[in-house]
């Protein structure tokens, strides 16, 4: 085991070294803030100024980075320049900030010292303004190679890493970042590596988890299965190369694996087998959410499917997430299964992210489904025990090693929507990378988002630190995962919250988790102000807003469920301009995953607009015949009662409530019987996207009527028009285009109202709908043809993992205002 390695860089002060600098010599001092540790940037400084001829030191202090350079005043204004423009890949710079220079002396040359604690020290050094933690990185081009080359001393060494590639985030106990605050802490550098740490020519100079075969971690793998699809015994460990082996020939032979990758375990199966991708939904319990796939390399990923040039660039990035992408068969290729996707029209496919996923992908020749390693919505599992003990319900074989992760990271999922890429999940890769405020936090704060797709975010000054993707807050399980993750960040970015902004919604867990601070530092915000802020924050846009925030479900400032609103809004607050017309949620919350009680909502309490008045009617029986005759009676007469007398029937002005009940009048999804329970929120929806396509269709009527100075989209002619094409044979693409057509077009009119009544502004587009790709570019270019400016997440997911980004800018803002 090693702490500090003694280097010949890592110098100590020469007392007889000058104190001042010569005749003709300037000495300065930096402070660089921002993503800066952990990712090559002091060998790059070393190499720059010893390029430079400059004297002087480079040192991690905290979360920053400490320059002290004495050199001609050409050589200095070349140095400060180079700083900015030519920094190492993964490094941003959030800061380059001249300080006043130190007397004293410095060494003769260029050197790294030993790196500062956060404590002030006896030099006088403070505690930096905030403390980023790198990303992790997926694997370099120059590591890649070297991976393949039988004359490589790392030949197939599944941890293979430099300076530029490699665990960051999911590593690192401590800032300032060092090996010995890293989980490469029990793994002691053998010679060679120790040469290269030491070596500021090489690219593994300072490279945290640099290691080998030699001294690195290792692999090893447990047959689990009762029915093993190989020969491999049972229970018996196998290690290193052997172990790699087995994982790769239980999955050519149909089997599940539990693979330890950066962030977590993954189950991972043959993507092209229709019965392994069959049997992993059926022991994981997940029926019909799409499956991500993992290919060889960008040439496989162009045969299946059609790419942009962004999607090419989110593929081959750094990151490495997750792209939604439009699939295709492929020529010369093994065919995805079926079953990967269902109903999604897009296909989640990523390039091999570490070492370990090349070389297995590699082995096989094939695509392989990779998905997050858990149990029913729990949080991914990260250590070898508890996979062996939870995982093995799932998989055939456990496939893991013996580098600890220190902190969880499921994949990062993106897509591009409108021409622009977005995140949909923030997690490995992304996270935690640091955020922007557009109007600093006065007061450290702590925003706990809301329920689904759970993140929170700590914010310090104009620094928001967003965590990474968690799942959904409903279960004890999830909640543990939430607070120890929150004491974590809390301790490595050094930010202790005074303050805790939460949503409305008094049943959210994160809601009843800030009741922990006194009620003079609880700010509340609403859902839908906060999905608005999430959009404006991030492209740093303060003023007022035209916001449309489309989504599920989320608590209004006046009791009732809201979900398709439109607003005037600035990070202060908020005036709602127009909204979608409100139905019941037959049984409430469990309306959600049941489209078809949705559909009897909207058919028989959809609020009525006529001679200024609203209310409430029922349908006409023959019309929705086509619908209805599908149902089991008892249910429908049921629902229809609860209906008519409002029992536990909350409504709602929701968006994605309204695609889930144009979904269930098209008898969709297809695969489920009718009236049956989706799997996850949103699933009919997808559906209704998938079944659209690209089909080129006329909108559907529509119309917008006006209550209590709102304006209000009325679906009821849309709803009716879906009921007559299903009952006329009408293709059921063209119907679920048509129904796009219309909420795009109904959308483009409220925002145009909303101009008529606050003039011209911004517009930002912000809930879960807008995942809808189609959707979403018809809406912003209808919108810019209509000469307006218009945003859409792109840094934030714009469904409910961008809730807490928004919470904060609010809360910041507010804050701000007192």
């Amino acid at each position: 085991m090693t702490s500090t390695l003694p280097h010949p860089l890592h110098a100590r002060r020469d007392p007889a070294a000058a104190a001042a600098p010569a005749r003709g010599v300037e000495r300065r001092r930096w402070e660089v803030r921002g993503t800066v540790q952990g990712v090559g940037f002091r060998p790059f400084v070393h190499r720059l100024a010893t390029e430079l001829a400059l004297a002087g030191r480079v040192r991690n202090t905290g979360g920053t980075v400490l320059i002290d350079a004495e050199g001609r005043a050409e050589a200095l204004d070349a140095f400060e320049a180079r700083l900015r423009a030519q920094a190492p890949p993964l490094a941003a710079i959030a800061a380059l900030v001249q300080l006043p220079a130190r007397d004293g002396g410095l060494p003769a040359g260029f050197v790294i010292e030993e790196s500062l604690a956060l404590e002030a020290t006896s030099d006088g050094e403070v505690a930096p303004a905030h403390r980023d933690v790198p990303p992790d990185a997926a694997i370099c081009d120059a590591c890649l190679a070297e991976l393949f080359d039988p004359r490589n001393r790392r030949y197939r060494h599944p941890f293979i890493n430099c300076v530029d590639c490699g665990p960051r985030a999911t590593i690192i106990d401590d800032l300032p970042y060092d090996r010995r605050r890293t989980g490469m802490v029990g793994f002691e550098l053998c010679e060679a590596c120790a040469a290269e740490y030491r070596d500021p020519a090489n690219r593994r100079f300072h490279a945290e988890p640099v290691a080998c075969p030699e001294c690195g971690p290792r692999l090893h793998w447990q047959q689990v299965a009762a029915s093993p699809p190989t020969q491999q015994a049972r229970g018996r460990e196998v290690l290193g190369e052997d172990a790699l082996r087995a994982a790769a020939a239980c999955v050519a032979a149909g089997g599940i694996i539990a693979l330890k990758g950066l962030g977590g375990f993954q189950f991972v199966c043959d993507a092209t087998n229709e019965a392994a991708v069959a049997l992993l939904r059926e022991r994981k319990h997940r029926p019909s959410k799409p499956l991500a796939v993992m290919v060889a390399d960008l040439r496989s990923a162009e045969a299946h499917a059609r790419l942009s040039a962004i999607e090419r660039q989110l593929l081959t990035g750094p990151a490495r997430p997750i792209v939604l992408v439009e699939p295709r068969t492929p020529h010369g290729h093994r065919l995805i299964a079926t079953g990967v996707r269902r109903e999604s029209p897009a296909l989640g496919l990523f390039l091999p992210t570490t070492p370990l996923h090349h070389l297995l992908v590699r082995a096989l020749g094939r695509p392989l489904v990779v998905t997050s390693g858990n149990l029913g919505g729990e949080p991914i599992v990260i250590d070898d025990e508890t996979a062996r003990a939870r995982l093995s319900t799932v998989a055939d074989g456990i496939c893991g090693h013996d580098r600890p992760i220190l902190a969880r990271y499921d994949d990062s999922v993106t897509t591009v929507t409108a021409d622009r890429p977005a995140v949909v999940r923030r997690a490995r890769g992304y996270a935690p990378a640091p955020l922007s405020l557009p109007i600093p936090a006065r007061r450290p704060l702590l925003a706990v988002g809301a329920q689904l797709k759970y993140t929170f975010t700590l914010a310090q000054r104009a620094t928001a630190i967003t965590s990474a993707h968690i799942g959904d807050l409903e279960d004890a399980a999830t909640h543990e995962a939430f607070v120890r993750c929150l004491h974590r960040l809390s301790r490595l970015h050094a930010i202790v919250p005074e303050y805790v902004v939460h949503d409305l919604h008094p049943g959210y867990l994160s809601t009843q988790y800030a009741d922990r601070f006194p009620r003079g530092r609880r700010i509340a915000v609403q859902h839908h102000h906060a999905h608005i802020a999430s959009c404006a924050a991030e492209h740093g846009l303060t003023e007022d807003v035209i916001g449309v925030a489309f989504d599920g479900l989320g608590l209004g400032d006046d009791g009732t469920l809201w979900g398709g609103e439109v607003m005037v809004a600035n990070l202060q607050g908020y005036t709602r301009l127009g909204r979608f017309a409100r139905a019941p949620l037959p049984g409430g919350p469990a309306a959600v995953l049941h489209p078809a009680r949705m559909a009897l909502g909207y058919l028989a309490g959809l609020e009525r607009f006529g001679s200024g008045e609203s209310g409430s009617g029922a349908f006409d029986r023959e019309a929705a015949s086509c619908f209805t005759d599908r149902l089991d009676q008892r249910e429908v007469s049921t629902l229809l009662r609860m209906v008519a007398r409002r029992i536990n029937c909350p409504v709602a002005s929701s968006a994605g409530r309204l695609f889930d009940a144009a979904a269930a009048l098209l008898g969709l999804p297809a695969a489920l019987p009718p009236g049956a329970q989706v799997s996850f929120e949103g699933e009919a929806a997808i559906a209704l996207e998938n079944a659209a396509g690209a089909v080129s269709a006329p909108a559907l009527p529509w119309r917008l009527a006006h209550a209590d100075g709102l304006c209000i989209y009325d679906p009821r002619p849309t709803l009716a028009a879906l009921l007559d094409g299903v009952a006329a044979g009408t293709s059921i693409a063209r119907l679920a285009a048509g129904f796009h057509e219309a909420i795009a077009e109904a959308t483009t009119a409220m925002v145009e109202q909303a101009v008529r009544v606050v003039g011209a502004k911004p517009v930002c587009l912000s809930g879960g709908v807008w995942q809808n790709r189609r959707l979403a570019a018809t809406v912003v270019s209808n919108l810019e043809n209509a000469g307006l400016d218009v945003f859409v997440n792109q840094r934030v997911p714009c469904n409910d993992g961008g809730i807490s980004y928004g919470q904060a800018a609010i809360a910041a803002a507010r804050l701000s205002e007192r």
